[in-house]
């Protein structure tokens, strides 16, 4: 009689941070992170140097614009095709233009047109790179080990904050903007040879909601139903959008106007700013290195709405030591309600979809929170810094409101890394 053969049991996953394909991935994110700081350093130095304040403002702005309308775009291509293509050919994009510009600096004074030129450029080749880096995790390792690269891709957006703003003020200071443009585009071509390395797993061939020969509106559309009629995912991605429209302003704009009106100088601003970068810092280092949170779905909700009791209370705050210490654990929050809102949509994402799911996670941080910075800083002319702080709370509130109100959020769970593999949330139960 034949013995029934049983398959090989596959190997083990380590853990992402010590995970050299995760780590290679990581060190290409950071790059171009670094890079993109570089950049932005790099182009608003050299705006200001060529026009005036209105037109400098124009620069900065206008890769908002392409960014914005086609992230959707992007988000589809990332599904159609494999992410880690997309990201070497948008990234690989970058680095030649830039470059390109470097030596048109270096050759000729700069013009506006083309400062603008540039901008609506690159904010277009971003649209195709940020869905790319949103879908590519999951290829790169277990669901369970997606919490701890959320949170290491948390640590790396906090570097390329830090580290890029000096690196491009001192290319600028020994070459001026040529030098500057140049070593943004030499830290996207570090990039390259990184993301060459990786090894992704390929998507199933058949897996429900992979896009068919159609219309890239088509494929649009399906993935937008597919996020209103996910039972988890739904809930998710409108909490993330309220928190970051509601959020995002109060604190890029209205702690600049809190700092003012409380006369602490730039000193008082750098230690705010710096104990919020403080605070995410911590949870996102706490994710990388736990891998796991437990009753995550709670957690989420009890973070943001402790977070926002922070940002009511900070306007309130008579003292910088004491404004510097909410501020951290604003970050803290943050980052901790961030980190869980990306996991646990990386992991209840069906694979096919994940890329269109990335873009409208995305679209409310680069399309709609801009919109809310104009928005904050009248409503703080005209009722004052706490009462519009209190109103912007209020509203970010409205995102753990969602978060409570489904049932699919408040019982969800990341699969523990250390547990035998289990998804916290069904591919095709959530939907």
């Amino acid at each position: 009689m034949a013995t029934a053969q049983t398959a090989p049991p596959e190997p083990a996953t380590p853990p992402a941070h010590r995970d050299g394909n995760v780590l290679r991935w990581l060190a290409a994110h950071t790059a171009s992170l670094v890079g993109d700081s570089v950049y932005f350093v790099a182009l608003g130095w050299t705006a200001q140097k060529t026009a005036g304040p209105t037109e400098v403002g124009l620069v900065m702005a206008a890769g908002a614009l392409p960014r914005a309308l086609l992230m959707l775009g992007g988000g589809v291509l990332a599904d159609r095709f494999d992410p880690r293509r997309l990201l070497l050919g948008s990234d690989a994009l970058r680095c030649l233009l830039i470059l390109a510009v470097a030596a048109a600096v270096a050759l000729t004074a700069p013009s506006l047109w083309l400062l603008v030129a540039l901008a609506l450029v690159f904010g277009a080749v971003d649209a195709l790179f940020l869905p790319a880096v949103g879908a590519l995790p999951q290829r790169l390792t277990h669901p369970a080990q997606l919490a701890r690269v959320s949170g290491l891709r948390s640590l790396s957006t906090r570097l390329g904050q830090i580290a890029g703003p000096p690196t491009g003020g001192l290319a600028l200071a020994l070459g001026g903007p040529a030098a500057a443009f140049a070593a943004a585009g030499l830290l996207f071509a570090l990039s390259l040879p990184l993301l060459l390395t990786l090894r992704t797993r390929p998507p199933e061939p058949d897996a429900p909601g992979r896009p068919r020969p159609g219309t890239a509106r088509q494929d649009l559309l399906d993935g937008l139903r597919y996020i209103r009629r996910h039972r988890l995912i739904g809930p998710l991605v409108a909490a993330g959008a309220v928190c970051e429209c509601s959020l995002l302003g109060t604190l890029n704009v209205g702690l600049v106007l809190l700092n003012a009106e409380r006369g602490w100088g730039p000193s008082g601003y750098g230690w705010i700013v710096g104990g919020f970068g403080t605070g995410a810092a911590a949870s996102a280092a706490l994710l990388a290195l736990t891998g796991w949170l437990p009753r995550a779905g709670l957690m989420l909700a009890g973070t943001l709405l402790a977070g926002c009791a922070g940002a009511a209370t900070i306007a309130l705050a008579p003292s910088l030591w004491l404004a510097a210490s909410l501020a951290a654990a604003i970050g803290l929050c943050a980052g901790v309600f961030g980190g869980l809102d990306s996991a646990l949509i990386q992991t209840a994402t069906d694979p096919a979809h994940l890329g269109r799911v990335t873009a409208v996670a995305l679209l409310a941080t680069v399309g709609l929170a801009p919109l809310s910075y104009p928005l904050v800083g009248t409503a703080i002319a005209t009722w004052g810094t706490a009462p519009a702080f209190a109103a912007c709370a209020l509203f970010a509130s409205l995102g753990a409101a969602i978060a409570l109100t489904s049932s699919a959020v408040r019982h969800a769970e990341l699969p523990h890394p250390r547990r035998p593999a289990t998804e916290a949330t069904s591919r095709g139960s959530g939907r």
